[in-house]
């Protein structure tokens, strides 16, 4: 199902501003060859994720779910002065493919990646964040969103990909494995008094989450 009308999509690209010539060949790059390449925020979403992080201007970011590293590079561009984003994938292949392009685009100062589970990699990182994405597998959205959230700083920021996943959550009944535990951590995040939160209907959603 297109949740954002094609047409619609195709006129925000065209009125956003450029991404840079890295961000573009990883983009061009992925989706020419990658088997799951739907799963790149891409041009409109990365620079998104860009500006809100300039506005943040984080310390310490966390992504959970590397994939070729074009998100990573889109947040670490708001990244303060001698800050860091962790960045955690699980699949070594796709870890081996952003680790190139971090190292391409001179940003191994700035990007520290951790390959593995991240259920074990969080807990282990001692860090306290001022802005985390999650883009992961679904049905741990609401594991993820637990570890993290005692160790955000308050006003910090996640912001959580895919909450709309394909327009599956709004099936009724809703049959999809990966749109029920979607559906389920949108309940989850709309029920916790810790927070508040604003959903966003770019790509396939994104909902921002802020500690209070």
């Amino acid at each position: 199902m297109d949740i954002i009308n094609p047409s619609a999509q195709a006129y925000a690209d065209k009125y956003t501003s450029a991404s840079d010539d890295l961000l573009d060949k990883i983009e061009k790059h992925t989706l020419a060859n990658h088997p799951q390449a739907q799963m790149l925020s891409g041009h409109l979403q990365g620079k998104f994720l860009e500006f809100i992080s300039h506005m943040v201007r984080p310390n310490r970011i966390l992504e959970i779910g590397t994939f070729t590293g074009f998100s990573a590079l889109c947040l670490a561009k708001g990244l303060a002065p001698n800050g860091k984003l962790h960045t955690i994938e699980l699949r070594e292949a796709d870890a081996t493919t952003a680790r190139q392009n971090f190292h391409n685009a001179k940003a191994n100062d700035q990007i520290i990646l951790h390959p593995g589970n991240a259920l074990d990699i969080i807990p282990a990182l001692g860090e306290n964040w001022d802005l985390v994405f999650i883009d992961a597998d679904k049905v741990n959205y609401i594991n993820y969103y637990e570890l993290v959230l005692p160790a955000l700083n308050k006003n910090g920021l996640i912001l959580a990909d895919n909450v709309l996943f394909h327009g599956e959550v709004l099936e009724n009944p809703i049959t999809g494995k990966n749109a029920k535990a979607i559906h389920d951590f949108n309940e989850h995040v709309k029920n916790d008094d810790r927070v508040e939160q604003v959903m966003v209907t770019i790509r396939d959603g994104v909902m921002l989450i802020r500690k209070k």
